[in-house]
């Protein structure tokens, strides 16, 4: 895996989506992972190449779990030519306290946490919030909600918050976790564990990951063929009257329409 492959699958992303305007100020949330930590470098690598001007803000939530420390990763993050902004709130005595025996924590720390990096973006006139979410992300949370909650979706590239303050991007949707853990591995990230994730039971976000690995080696294009499927649905297709009118049969063709020119289309990879 060379960087140079998930640069350009980033910019990919970039353009197809138009994820970054001229003069934005990017908050790039890292959490002390491999992802968000390989996603500043990469947006770095691409801003300094970039055809207009923005700026990127590195900022990480301490949750105040046991043992949590930001030091390494806050000089890794200088040696990169950027200051870490740490944010301090205990979310964690929340997360315990709130969350019933054998739940997953996941959902409620989630939360809390968005809401915190939410604010303070709209408090530091942040035009977005960049996350590090990659391919297999997106691939396992469209199984989950088909499998546990009875819907077609994952996560977008880009989506404004519900309250309407926020645009969130997620400029990795290309790109593979395995290509990013050798990134991580390369770049000498000194990752932050995270001692919530994945410390109780219930974890169906776990299982479903196995799932779709274990699937990989016996089909090794199957992820590539997930993330198209989420750029090719075809309403007329599924059961969906609200998105597909069943009672005219000659309503219009449901096949994707070409987007149109902006300012994405003037990245050059």
């Amino acid at each position: 895996m060379s960087f140079d492959k998930i640069r350009r699958q980033t910019v990919a992303a970039i353009s197809e989506y138009n994820l970054i305007q001229p003069h934005d100020k990017v908050m790039v949330a890292v959490s002390g992972g491999k992802d968000s930590a390989v996603l500043l470098v990469l947006l770095d690598a691409i801003r300094r190449r970039a055809p207009y001007p923005f700026t990127l803000h590195p900022v990480l939530l301490d949750q105040k779990q046991p043992g949590f420390s930001v030091t390494a990763f806050k000089e890794w993050v200088s040696t990169q030519g950027y200051e870490l902004n740490v944010l301090e709130q205990d979310t964690y005595s929340i997360v315990l306290d709130k969350t019933e025996t054998g739940k997953s924590y996941c959902g409620l720390c989630s939360r809390l946490r968005r809401g915190i990096l939410y604010n303070h973006a709209n408090s530091m006139g942040y035009q977005r919030i960049a996350l590090g979410h990659h391919r297999d992300d997106l691939n396992t949370t469209l199984l989950m909600n088909l499998f546990f909650n009875g819907r077609i979706a994952s996560m977008p590239p880009k989506l404004r918050s519900d309250d309407g303050r926020n645009i969130v991007i997620r400029p990795l949707v290309y790109v593979a976790e395995d290509d990013i853990k050798i990134a991580a591995e390369a770049l000498k990230v000194p990752i932050i564990p995270c001692n919530l994730c994945g410390s109780n039971g219930n974890m169906q976000r776990g299982r479903v990951k196995k799932l779709l690995r274990d699937l990989e080696t016996e089909h090794p294009f199957m992820a590539a063929s997930l993330l198209n499927a989420q750029k090719n649905v075809r309403a007329s297709q599924l059961l969906d009257k609200q998105k597909w009118s069943f009672d005219d049969l000659e309503g219009e063709d449901d096949t994707l329409q070409e987007p149109s020119e902006n300012l994405s289309l003037i990245w050059q990879s």
